[in-house]
């Protein structure tokens, strides 16, 4: 789903909202005040009304007659919305960057992202590998923590764009959301590390058509991000039974690196390897 137009008003009002909700303010079950919020807020009765559609098309709220507007159980929450994932990573929300979320957006990252690099290994084109060169050579250019975020994103989503399958593209909303909170964390610490040497095996083996080198640069770094996350913000919310926190591709990690001169194995030498 496209994220909603943030502007004026509107965007103000259901920014407010959801932050409300998600942080428990608003609890589960709870019916809305409307005439109250409507005052609060100072907004129009059909400005408010229009504001609960977007976060009733998240299923966030529902209403009922009789009942009025009510917040709906989170677990019928659209917790992959790139919205919903923006409000509970915002700092205003009340619930700041929650590292169970970062783990568990981890994890998913830990499924797709390494099947995914197979399907560019075998699919990608010169089109698809100079937007990866780009990507990466902003990657290794000096800029701040903003600038090595949206590099960061330029490659994650060149990557998806290369598998050629649309439905992958559109895991880039969910990706992205995830990796842009991470990176704004680790590249913000000090001596965070160099990025560009695992992206760059990832690169070189979609170049060279190889999946299996593809998956393996993949999953090293993407166990080499939970690592970086746990530099800065403590070894919490893993998932149980998973010691390094990103599913398959930390496990596929793990085993590349117990064999000599496995690229997982290489990257753990490198210290600090922001990905």
């Amino acid at each position: 789903m496209t994220p909603y137009a943030r502007r004026g008003v509107h965007g103000q009002t259901v920014e407010t909202l959801a932050r409300r909700v998600l942080s428990g303010e608003i609890p589960e079950g709870a019916t809305l005040d409307m005439a109250a919020l409507q005052s609060e807020l100072d907004v129009s009765l059909t400005a408010l009304r229009e504001s609960l559609k977007v976060l009733a098309a998240k299923g966030m709220v529902d209403a009922r007659q009789k009942r009025g507007t009510f917040v709906r159980p989170r677990s019928d929450w659209n917790l992959l919305d790139a919205d919903v994932l923006r409000w509970q990573f915002s700092e205003s929300s009340g619930t700041g960057a929650d590292p169970a979320l970062l783990r568990n957006l981890g994890e998913v990252r830990g499924i797709i992202e390494p099947a995914a690099v197979r399907l560019a290994a075998a699919r990608r084109t010169d089109a698809d590998l100079e937007a990866l060169e780009a990507a990466l050579a902003a990657m290794g250019q000096e800029g701040g923590a903003s600038h090595a975020v949206e590099s960061d994103l330029a490659f994650h989503r060149a990557l998806l764009a290369a598998t050629h399958n649309e439905l992958l593209e559109r895991m880039e909303m969910v990706i992205e959301s995830g990796l842009a909170q991470r990176d704004r964390l680790v590249h913000s610490a000090p001596h965070s590390g160099d990025p560009v040497p695992s992206h760059r095996a990832v690169l070189d083996a979609v170049r060279d058509r190889d999946p299996d080198a593809a998956e393996q640069a993949m999953c090293a770094l993407l166990d080499q991000a939970m690592r970086d996350l746990d530099k800065v913000s403590g070894p919490h919310g893993r998932g149980a039974g998973d010691g390094n926190g990103t599913g398959n591709g930390a496990e596929a990690a793990d085993g590349a690196a117990g064999e000599p001169g496995g690229a997982a194995g290489a990257d753990e030498e490198k210290d600090g390897r922001a990905k």
